[in-house]
């Protein structure tokens, strides 16, 4: 899961991504309205957690500018303040839920973990293509009910491609999702994780479950 972290409390920002780097998200941080409204607009994230009383730009604005724009990423928003008719605005212009500050960790996760969900369309947290099975909430992997080991960097790999496997998966797109936007890449790890993937879910080499389209890039082909 990539979420976009717009919070101008320093604190409050290192303390929440971590927890959520921790629960296994890739989190970009952003300090003010206008940085978080490019972030939104310039990469794919999943979910959007925005404070509302933001510098340069107010939480309000981002959200409304974004709907305005087509977009129907899920927006948590954050707010300290306590009247009801500032969440009915935040929810009015456009977003999905919100929290009350100061609020407890894991009902934030729990909360962010739901919207993402609920915009796969599916109730359920748990991923399922014929043999395999993901469990983000637990960082799980299944083929045939057996538990398969992998490195927090190949399950975000998977559970991209699982997530979309009914189309190709650009190199560029993955990479997108995969690093803060501000992290150097290297074009070769990605090849590398696809491969190690690919040992991991087909060991006997019989099932080919990640498809590589030549000049295009990825896709998830078991239980399609």
């Amino acid at each position: 899961m990539k979420i976009l972290l717009v919070e101008d409390e320093c604190a409050l920002r290192a303390a929440v991504a971590a927890a959520l780097r921790d629960s296994g998200a890739t989190v970009t941080e952003a300090a003010d309205g206008r940085e978080g409204l490019f972030f939104a607009t310039e990469y794919p994230f999943d979910v959007a957690i925005i404070d509302l009383g933001l510098p340069g730009m107010s939480g309000l604005e981002v959200i409304r500018r974004l709907r305005a724009e087509g977009s129907k990423l899920p927006v948590l928003i954050l707010t300290a303040r306590g009247s009801w008719q500032e969440k009915v605005e935040g929810l009015e212009s456009g977003a999905d839920d919100y929290l009350t500050k100061p609020f407890e960790t894991p009902e934030l996760i729990a909360r962010v973990r739901a919207l993402w969900r609920r915009a796969g369309g599916s109730a359920s947290a748990i991923l399922v293509a014929g043999p395999y099975q993901l469990d983000p909430d637990t960082q799980q992997t299944r083929c045939d009910g057996q538990a398969v080991e992998l490195t927090a960097f190949e399950f975000r790999v998977l559970e991209y491609l699982l997530r979309h496997r009914s189309r190709i998966v650009s190199r560029q797109e993955l990479g997108d999702y995969l690093y803060p936007e501000d992290e150097e890449r290297d074009s070769n790890v990605l090849e590398v994780l696809i491969g190690r993937l690919r040992r991991k879910l087909d060991p006997e080499g019989t099932r080919h479950p990640i498809e590589t389209v030549r000049g295009r890039g990825y896709r998830f082909v078991a239980g399609n």
